[in-house]
């Protein structure tokens, strides 16, 4: 436990004053990848416990995880994102950590996640909020069959990162059609800068401009995205920049206190 017990006590790899408590406004961190050892983020609990180190120190004091549910490629349960999430939590607590983390996910559209819906199986933030995804090579067709099935649970569908499908940024309206089904959005923070490439940060801006993001993650997995958001924090202005939209990342929290999501574990 060496390592782990003066993880969160001691200075070395803690980001540069200039971006200490700069995203501590949007009070939780409503995508991420910090789960251990359950998709393309964390590998253990070592570096999910220095991912969020990085992020307190940038001002994330919440978080719900997102740990994603692919048919075929990240093929979680609630179970499995549950004792993902009960490990590190444990791990938390024997660093005395003062931060919290929620289990949810992030959910592919595809065959599996009908399954999901039609057996009232999502596994949701507070407040019962879902977070989708498509791939980004394809644009789905089901995208706002699944909008409303989810709307029909009593739900409320948020796409994730919305810029990084570039088969929308020659079609803008298509966002609107999106948002016009009643989908909220949720902006990756690396997509202010050329981190996924120029035409994604054209996309990004080009939303934020037009008021249409309404919460806000890192969808951070590794410590080159920790050190990348780092970057951005250093260089935008980013509280400044998302005055154009109605972020909603705090109202989150007005569930929070209501307890976990129930998950069986085993």
């Amino acid at each position: 436990m060496g390592f782990l017990s003066n993880l969160f006590k001691s200075k070395p790899n803690t980001p540069p004053v200039k971006v200490l408590g700069k995203l501590a406004f949007l009070e939780v961190d409503m995508h991420n990848h910090i789960l251990p050892g359950i998709d393309d983020g964390s590998a253990n609990v070592a570096q999910s416990l220095s991912l969020i180190k990085g992020l307190n120190t940038m001002g994330f004091q919440k978080f719900i995880c997102t740990p994603h549910i692919m048919e075929g490629v990240h093929p979680n349960t609630k179970s499995t994102i549950s004792r993902s999430c009960t490990e590190l939590t444990t791990a938390l607590h024997a660093e005395s950590a003062k931060v919290e983390i929620f289990a949810a996910a992030e959910h592919m559209i595809d065959d599996g996640l009908q399954t999901l819906i039609e057996k009232d199986n999502l596994c949701l933030m507070p407040g019962g909020y879902v977070l989708i995804e498509m791939s980004y090579l394809s644009e789905s067709k089901a995208l706002f069959q699944v909008i409303m099935d989810i709307q029909k649970l009593g739900y409320k569908p948020i796409l994730a990162h919305p810029e990084r499908y570039s088969y929308f940024h020659y079609n803008f309206d298509m966002y609107k059609q999106i948002k016009d089904a009643g989908c909220l959005m949720q902006l990756n923070l690396l997509a202010i800068s050329r981190y996924y490439g120029t035409e994604v940060k054209v996309a990004a801006l080009t939303m934020i401009k037009s008021g249409m993001y309404d919460f806000v993650g890192t969808d951070v997995h590794h410590e080159r995205h920790l050190n990348a958001l780092i970057e951005v924090v250093k260089k935008y202005p980013v509280r400044d920049l998302l005055k154009t939209c109605n972020i909603q990342n705090a109202k989150l929290l007005d569930h929070w206190s209501e307890g976990k999501p129930t998950i069986a574990v085993g």
